[in-house]
């Protein structure tokens, strides 16, 4: 990736016109304000875009997707109302592309597809895995791809075919191949380092220009990580 690429407060700007802003988040960065004192996105692109550009008053930044709190990787985010309700469209009807990469335990080989039913808990905040349809829940469908393993450790990537909630996390779990660093839907102890679980890779059309733009960062050079 281009070392010249900006970084404000922590964060990489890998694009932007006066239309989007794309960048990538980090581990532990909120999507969105909690109400709490954490850093999000939001709030760090707004102020970045103030400082630039000389901004007076409030400045309007759309958020059209999110990444969970403790996952990293590649988001966009809309300059204009405009921008925000064409691409929201385009997450609707599918028409974006984003693929994950993950470190997980055990070794994984060849190239598959998950298949199952997601049920949340809100009180909690977790969701939980079965093979057949359960009251509320929904299906979840991914597609996974071994790359390299290394140790007892395996790099996938990953392409969701559904956006349920804490999707990757739960059904590689379920599947028996933890995230390595997930303490929600992991293993016990397996609390060394960060979740790897990273949005590598986002596709989307232009909101004016109608060309299809890509984007893709590199496998993270911190441990678990492997290239």
């Amino acid at each position: 990736m281009d070392s010249e690429l900006t970084v404000f407060e922590g964060v990489q700007i890998l694009y932007e016109d006066n239309h989007v802003i794309v960048c990538n988040k980090p581990a532990g960065v909120l999507s969105q304000g909690d109400g709490s004192d954490a850093p999000d996105m939001l709030t760090i692109l707004k102020k970045y875009i103030k400082q630039k550009y000389e901004k007076p008053g409030e400045v309007y930044l759309g958020l059209v997707h999110r990444l969970d709190r403790p996952v990293s990787g590649v988001m966009v985010f809309a300059r204009t109302s405009k921008a925000a309700s064409r691409l929201s469209e385009q997450i609707r009807a599918g028409k974006t592309v984003k693929c994950y990469r993950c470190i997980v335990s055990g070794i994984v080989e060849g190239e598959g597809k998950l298949e199952n039913y997601i049920l949340k808990d809100s009180k909690t905040n977790t969701v939980t895995v079965t093979d057949a349809p359960a009251g509320d829940a929904k299906f979840a469908v991914l597609e996974y791809k071994a790359v390299r393993s290394q140790g007892n450790m395996t790099l996938v990537n990953i392409k969701l075919g559904t956006g349920r909630s804490h999707q990757i996390r739960a059904q590689m779990a379920h599947f028996g191949h933890p995230i390595a660093g997930d303490r929600r839907y992991g293993k016990e102890g397996n609390v060394n380092y960060d979740i790897a679980l990273q949005s590598y890779r986002f596709e989307f059309d232009h909101p004016t220009k109608k060309e299809r733009m890509i984007f893709e960062i590199p496998v993270p050079s911190c441990a678990p990580w492997f290239s």
